[in-house]
């Protein structure tokens, strides 16, 4: 797991009783979070537990019924599942689109400044459907970031990736961390979410039943026997029955 971000680290984001529905349905109840400038944070859930519409309305995708985000969507980064970038157009053209669909003071700067942060300097000029998939998504997630947003929103980063290419990706999305940048994600692999997250939200059936560290998370789980202790090497173990335990 990263290492845990300091308590005195300022807020960066704050989402207050954000409630959606479709009809009958109600897709998040009252949920709320925050999140520290440097902190990763994720969202865990069984699917239709709503962390894409929660992930959604944060980047001001959608509006919610009720509740409220501290931060306006120009100031938060926002990578969907589905990359927005074009195949067609080399790497530094897509930046150059977005930079300037951002309105990006200076757009020039802006794009050598994520061509160097991603690693992709060499590969400028290379059409983006020619890259791999883990440095499609480096693009994807660097023109989330040409404004320089004190918040990144990532809705399952690394579904699609091989083990390396998520290695890389993670390495890549650790480093703006550790610049400042405050990290929302999604995620299927929980075992990904214990190594890199500082803290997770577990999400299920719209409703927030946890928030706190991986640890915590396990600590929280009744044993089923004597001597049956979920430790911190079986994280899944413990999410899967944290969700049984609590109806889901």
């Amino acid at each position: 797991m990263s290492s845990p971000v300091a308590t005195h680290a300022p807020e960066a984001l704050c989402a207050s009783g954000l409630t959606k529905r479709y009809g009958d349905r109600v897709a998040l109840r009252e949920v709320s979070f925050a999140a520290a400038a440097g902190e990763l944070v994720a969202i865990i859930g069984p699917n239709g537990a709503g962390k894409t519409t929660l992930l959604s309305i944060v980047a001001g995708i959608q509006r919610p019924d009720a509740g409220e985000v501290t931060r306006l969507p120009r100031e938060i980064g926002w990578v969907p599942q589905q990359p927005a970038v074009y195949s067609k157009l080399s790497v530094a053209e897509n930046l150059r689109l977005f930079a300037r669909l951002e309105k990006v003071p200076d757009p020039a700067a802006a794009v050598a400044r994520m061509l160097a942060q991603t690693g992709l300097v060499e590969r400028a000029d290379d059409e983006l459907g020619t890259l791999s998939g883990g440095n499609r998504q480096r693009v994807n997630i660097a023109v989330g970031l040409l404004a320089e947003p004190p918040v990144l929103l990532l809705d399952e980063p690394s579904a699609s990736l091989d083990p390396r290419q998520r290695a890389r990706l993670w390495e890549f999305v650790r480093a703006q961390a550790a610049r400042g940048t405050a990290v929302v994600f999604s995620t299927h692999d929980v075992q990904e979410a214990e190594r890199y997250a500082d803290r997770v939200l577990v999400l299920a059936d719209g409703e927030l039943l946890f928030a706190g560290t991986a640890t915590e998370l396990a600590a929280a789980v009744e044993p089923v026997g004597s001597g049956d202790v979920v430790g911190p090497h079986d994280f899944e173990t413990a999410f899967v029955r944290f969700l049984h335990e609590r109806g889901h």
